[in-house]
């Protein structure tokens, strides 16, 4: 059997970001809420709390919608002139709400305003959710409620659009807002206290139930698409954040 080629390396990502002028001051009360509380919540595996460098940054809060491994100056340019030629109002308009009747679907069709159509989309985040298995995980998220599932829509359309930079994943697309990653965080040293540090793991299962109901941002309205850059820095503002390398607005 031939060798496994090696991974591809991941140099940028497509996603909708989530920080904007509205959801800023409901990002960051929910966010300080979260960090006081779970510092002094043990958990199986961190007995001392979730440490804070474990919580992401909110300059970081995104929905991936797909990874790039973008080597050369020409695939970057390849993929910002796809950006910056969406017609979002066009996509916009193909997308209908899941839940329509047949009647309302006809009234929708026999409208002469086609403005209906292109009723901004609105993300509500809520809730915790362990992208492992619960009671041994490294990353929790928050996801986005999607009633009539046009979120969800626009986002394949968006994945669809730049399929030839994505790199190819055949799980379904699952949108999510990562809170807690402890891949970075070092865990303690193995039995006998020498060698590497184990991983980072938690027992999520109360905070799962305990968050389940809990509202991170509401009514917020997708502003922006935007192609990032891999791994977050410090930016100008002093606030953690990944580089944006180009994004477009959405009508």
């Amino acid at each position: 059997m031939p060798p496994r080629p090696p991974a591809p390396r991941l140099t940028h990502f497509l996603c909708i970001p989530l920080v904007t002028s509205s959801s800023r001051p409901q990002l960051q009360s929910t966010l300080s809420i979260f960090k006081d509380e779970v510092a002094k919540t043990s958990t199986r595996g961190i007995p001392d709390g979730i440490p804070e460098e474990a919580i992401k940054p909110l300059g970081t809060l995104h929905l991936t919608l797909g990874v790039m491994s973008l080597l050369t100056p020409e695939r970057l340019e390849g993929v910002l002139k796809v950006l910056h030629e969406l017609n979002l109002t066009e996509l916009l308009s193909s997308i209908k709400p899941a839940s329509s009747s047949p009647k309302l679907e006809s009234s929708r069709r026999n409208s002469q305003d086609a403005t209906q159509d292109r009723v901004p989309i609105h993300i509500t985040l809520q809730g915790l959710r362990s992208m492992q298995e619960t009671r041994k995980t490294s990353v929790l998220f928050a996801a986005p409620l999607d009633p009539d599932l046009r979120l969800y829509s626009f986002c394949r359309k968006l994945r669809e659009v730049f399929c030839d930079f994505l790199v190819q994943d055949a799980r379904p697309l699952l949108l999510h807002a990562t809170v807690v990653n402890t891949i970075y965080v070092p865990g303690k040293r193995s039995t006998g206290g020498r060698g590497r540090k184990e991983r980072l793991l938690l027992d999520a299962r109360a905070l799962v139930a305990r968050y389940e109901e809990f509202l991170w941002m509401q009514g917020v309205r997708l502003e922006k698409v935007a192609v990032c850059r891999m791994g977050s820095k410090v930016g100008k503002s002093g606030e953690e954040e990944y580089e944006v390398a180009g994004e477009v607005e959405v009508p």
